[in-house]
């Protein structure tokens, strides 16, 4: 006997689903309403096989589709992004589909960045795009959208911006992850998968299998002195699965690396606002604390906060916000990016970088890092030694 179609909670799309009549409908992140959606579904049969033209069945077959042959960070990716074009557009049918409704979407982030943007755009082209290839629409009707331009990668930490990073860093598990990447230029996700089994102690690299790299190609990333110390140290201590890890034990994450280095930035602004003598006045913390929220949700009720939880909060948020204002930004992409433009100024030809920094299209150089063109004292130096 076929057992009664029942809505179950998906927690990596963070919504509900159904499966009615072998078709699978996403009823949405919110439990009540997806409930009354189906039951109003079961009680109008007639209705069931509108949803299988719909934008979020697509999005929802494409996302089956890239967990199953694609690389799990690649699956992330597409779903944090297409789960939000689903969440603004839950009804919209493929043909109802228009630019107008990604541009508007892509608008609904205006402090997003440029590359963001891009990224939001390509996530949900790619997606109609499969649908195209795989015969589910007849045309894509966003094909000819215009994706907002990308960043240029012109972010360099200097020497002395890097000493002063490292001294913000008292976790010496963070450090190894930061000085590898230094000393490498190697992606955050090749420092964040490898294993004792990509090490080649005797070449003094890291190998990835075609099957595990970003372009379909064996990937050799050559370990300095001090990055094959610390691999070798922390494949002694982790024989097995990821090497870099947190100080539990607990192999980093994308989001691990996001929150490390958030307090990291804080950490090292608060050490430049005590060096100029910043401080948060009792005057600003008065005004901001009458701007946050004055309830808070204890054991699912909501309760008022006291006065003084709420000048505590509203000064640690102030001396937060005034530590980022002071401090630089960082990343392990910019950490990559530095790398490559310290071979480039230390006369290593673009060629030998691209293959080192594991590229493709060796013209990537050109077209996404602007570095050198932001160092005229090196351009300069170049004239001048070419003109000698």
């Amino acid at each position: 006997m076929a057992r009664s179609p029942k809505p179950w909670y998906r927690q990596d799309r963070d919504a509900w689903f159904v499966t009615i009549d072998g078709v699978r409908h996403n009823l949405g992140p919110d439990r009540e309403k997806a409930l009354a959606c189906f039951h109003a579904m079961m009680a109008n049969p007639e209705k069931r096989s509108v949803a299988s033209d719909s934008l979020v069945a697509l999005i929802d077959r494409f996302l089956d589709y890239v967990q199953k042959h694609r690389a799990h960070d690649t699956y992330e990716w597409y779903r944090s992004r297409l789960q939000l074009f689903a969440t603004r557009y839950p009804d919209l049918t493929v043909a109802e589909l228009r630019p107008i409704h990604v541009q508007e979407w892509i608008d609904s982030f205006p402090n997003a960045a440029s590359g963001t943007k891009r990224n939001y755009a390509r996530s949900i082209q790619r997606c109609l795009h499969w649908g195209e290839e795989m015969g589910i629409v007849d045309r894509s009707p966003i094909a000819n959208f215009k994706k907002p331009r990308g960043g240029k990668r012109e972010r360099v930490i200097s020497p002395a911006e890097w000493e002063a990073l490292l001294a913000s860093v008292p976790d010496p598990e963070f450090r190894d992850l930061l000085v590898v990447s230094w000393e490498t230029g190697c992606r955050p996700q090749e420092s964040l998968r490898v294993e004792a089994r990509h090490v080649d102690l005797q070449n003094s690299r890291w190998v990835f299998p075609e099957s595990e790299s970003k372009n379909g190609a064996i990937r050799i990333i050559y370990l300095t002195e001090t990055a094959l110390a610390i691999t070798r140290r922390l494949m002694f201590c982790h024989p097995q699965g990821k090497l870099f890890r947190n100080s539990k034990g607990i192999p980093w994450t994308t989001d691990a690396v996001n929150c490390a280095f958030i307090r990291v930035h804080i950490r090292h602004g608060s050490r430049l606002m005590a060096d100029k003598g910043i401080e948060v006045t009792d005057k600003e913390v008065k005004r901001f604390a009458a701007s946050l929220k004055p309830t808070r949700t204890v054991r699912g009720k909501s309760v008022d906060k006291p006065e003084k939880d709420r000048l505590a909060e509203a000064r640690r948020k102030l001396r937060y916000r005034k530590a980022c204002e002071l401090a630089p930004k960082f990343c392990l992409y910019t950490i990559r990016h530095t790398w490559m433009n310290r071979m480039l100024t230390s006369g290593v030809d673009a060629l030998t970088v691209a293959v080192l920094a594991g590229h493709g299209d060796p013209s990537m150089l050109a077209k996404t890092y602007q570095h050198l063109s932001q160092n005229p004292v090196f351009l300069l130096s170049q004239v001048r030694k070419s003109a000698g």
